[in-house]
């Protein structure tokens, strides 16, 4: 469940999940009287807890550190809290969609996410540091992609059911909006995890450990995160009122309940983990199943080794017991066992079989191990029941049905949650679309090289950028358009401009904002929706041009919006594109980042300087193509983040894939203005769309 919402394409969840997430929430809700928290105190009890629970943690280090094994506890308590460490604040991914972009609780949500992924900057979010610490531990041998964490044998089930239950209702905003902001409220609240106060008195200064601190904010001078976090849930509780209050406190309290449990048996590990036999019997238990191949005749006790390897792939005890009064262990000193001397040297038949980790394992079992069989108590070792959300049969969900035409196809994409038969509308949509500007590419003069230029996309932006400025000076004579004809052209792009952005809406992903050509399709789209600032939001901002003109559309999320007379079905085809490419950030990446590059810099220099002299000409303002012309700028702006953003995605590409990845690219670019000939429209519809799996 973790992995599976971990994919920026996620599919729709099936029914039974999702009443199985109900009733974690339900269960929660009534878990006890002294757990729920009301909207009045979102965060004080939380609090209290957090701090005893993190002196708790410290002494138990202290108690090992005396003991000399609180390297132990580190590296377990690091595993331990490393699915939520590294997606911290993942779950607020999908709760910005093109269809309330305008909204002021949308903007909060995304100022927070875009504290937590350090936009502007890659490898910069707070997994990212988690990450960091991790490597500084030498334990992230699964720990990138994040979902690669789920074949860490080393860390239980119950590590991941917070994270696996919040990033799965992060991909159904449109359900549990409420709750995923309390929950992340409750994340805040807490601050940095309990298990890792220990972690962070042994290590200070080898991290940046303020990254981790889900409470804090990333950059001085701004508000604490948890301020923010409380300020979006009271926003939120204002816009949907008593239900909006109940669904916040719905998913703080499970997250406190959830993270309760979480950290009790965190403790009952690391407490057990003291004693050297608890990881020795877990390793025994890991190892058994491949070692009981190899040693059928090898005999202890009398009885074949393989036989008491196969018993220790349940129970681990008796055969370390066996194994500690065998020839193979001298108790008490690893340096004399052959186990961990002569049988695994250079020469030895067990060479390489345990890597050091292991090994280290071993040596500190045996030097544990007491001169007398009489001694040698059982250990205590806490059993880790599975977790099991309460559903029924994990049955897929209602095929749903398709767009019947543009318009609808535009309101049914403005949401992150669609049926599969709109995911496969708009897959097929990209594939047409993309058909038909790939026809007659080579022979265009507005597409991008053949080649990528040698020394990168900068020099070729100056010369565009050159062009749109001398096309400008060439047309200062030119009539400038009839006030009509302005107002028509304004209100036709309405569609479009309103969800200015869309095509960057899947960087919102927390592993992809955050990536190295991803980080900048991040930063872009937060640009566009004004950095968390409703005076800089450029749907807002086109908004009131349109007033303005005398027009006040519906809200852009309404059916009303889509179905408005004034509109032109035409007008909606290339915001569907926008929308339905936007959906698949990975399937579509190299065309998304050359769409990218056309649209920043289609305006700059030229059309937009062009635009602002009919709006001023007939008293408008010329606020939103000013705000672009500077932004999109060719030097520091989203035209010059476009292109690094390329050249940097193709010097990651094999050799031997890069003409193919470039084509791709250059698909992409010239997708933002397709043919619109009949051969060019022949070419979209001859097209063979497969459906991958994934989608």
């Amino acid at each position: 469940m973790f992995a599976r919402a971990l994919d920026p394409e996620s599919t729709p969840l099936p029914d039974a999940l999702r009443s199985a997430i109900v009733a974690e929430l339900d269960g929660a809700a009534g878990h006890d009287t002294g757990t729920r928290v009301r909207t009045a105190d979102l965060g004080a009890s939380v609090t209290a807890w957090a701090d005893a629970q993190r002196a708790r943690f410290a002494a138990l280090f202290a108690t090992a550190e005396r003991a000399g094994c609180v390297d132990v506890l580190v590296r377990r308590a690091s595993l331990a809290c490393a699915p939520l460490g590294l997606l911290s604040g993942a779950w607020l991914q999908w709760l910005s969609e093109p269809g309330n972009a305008e909204e002021a609780v949308t903007m909060r949500v995304l100022a927070l996410f875009a504290g937590d992924v350090g936009a502007g900057h890659p490898r910069a979010s707070r997994g990212a540091a988690y990450l960091a610490l991790l490597q500084h531990l030498r334990v992230a041998v699964h720990a990138q992609p994040a979902s690669r964490l789920a074949g860490d044998r080393r860390i239980s089930d119950r590590s991941f059911y917070l994270p696996a239950v919040a990033l799965t209702m992060s991909r159904r905003p449109d359900a549990y909006r409420g709750e995923i902001i309390g929950l992340d409220l409750c994340l805040r609240q807490v601050g940095t995890l309990p298990p890792l106060d220990g972690v962070h008195d042994r290590i200070r200064h080898a991290i940046d450990w303020v990254a981790l601190d889900p409470s804090r904010a990333r950059t001085p001078g701004r508000p604490a995160a948890v301020g923010e976090a409380r300020a979006v849930a009271t926003a939120f509780i204002q816009s949907a009122g008593t239900g909006g209050a109940a669904a916040v406190e719905r998913g703080f309290t499970w997250a406190f309940v959830a993270l309760r449990t979480w950290c009790e048996q965190v403790y009952q590990e690391l407490d057990a983990a003291r004693d050297p036999a608890f990881e020795m019997a877990e390793l025994v238990r890991s190892r058994a199943r491949e070692a009981s191949a190899y040693h059928d005749r090898f005999l202890v006790q009398g009885r074949p080794l393989q036989q008491w390897l196969a018993e220790a792939r349940t129970d681990p005890i008796p055969f370390m017991t066996a194994l500690a009064s065998s020839r193979l262990v001298r108790p008490g000193r690893s340096e004399a066992s052959r186990l961990t001397g002569s049988l695994v040297s250079d020469n030895g038949p067990m060479f390489r079989v345990f890597p050091d980790d292991d090994l280290a394992t071993i040596r500190r079992w045996i030097d544990a191990l007491p001169a007398g069989p009489a001694q040698r108590a059982r250990p205590s070792l806490p059993t880790c029941q599975p977790v099991v959300l309460r559903s029924e049969q994990d049955t897929a969900p209602d095929d749903g049905d398709a767009p019947a035409n543009i318009r609808q196809a535009y309101t049914y994409l403005l949401r992150r949650t669609v049926t599969p038969a709109t995911r496969r509308y708009a897959l097929r949509y990209v594939g047409k679309w993309l058909a038909r500007s790939r026809h007659g590419m080579n022979r265009s003069a507005r597409s991008l090289p053949a080649r990528p230029p040698a020394d990168g996309l900068r020099p070729w932006l100056l010369d565009q950028h050159d062009l749109h400025n001398d096309e400008f000076h060439h047309g200062l004579s030119d009539p400038l358009p009839e006030r009509a004809d302005l107002i028509d052209s304004t209100l036709q792009l309405a569609p479009l401009t309103l969800i200015d952005g869309a095509w960057l809406a899947g960087y919102t992903d927390y592993q992809l904002a955050s990536s190295e050509p991803g980080h900048f399709l991040f930063e872009t789209y937060w640009d566009e929706l004004g950095n968390g600032d409703l005076a800089l939001n450029h749907p807002l901002i086109y908004r009131t041009v349109l007033r303005q003109m005398g027009i006040d559309l519906p809200p852009t999320r309404s059916p009303e919006f889509a179905a408005w007379p004034g509109f032109r079905d035409q007008s909606f085809e290339l915001p569907v594109y926008w929308l339905a490419i936007g959906r698949f950030p990975r399937t579509f990446e190299a065309e998304i980042l050359g769409l990218n590059l056309a649209m920043e810099l289609s305006g700059v220099g030229g059309s937009y300087r062009r635009a602002r002299q009919a709006l001023k000409e007939y008293g408008y303002s010329t606020v939103f193509v000013d705000i672009h012309n500077t932004i999109d700028n060719v030097a520091t702006g989203h035209s010059a983040w476009a292109a690094d953003a390329i050249d940097g995605y193709l010097a990651q590409q094999a050799p031997t894939a890069r003409a193919r990845v470039w084509d791709r690219i250059r698909a992409g670019y010239r997708s933002l203005n397709p043919p619109s000939g009949f051969w060019a429209r022949n070419a979209a519809r001859r097209a063979r769309i497969e459906v991958p799996s994934h989608v």
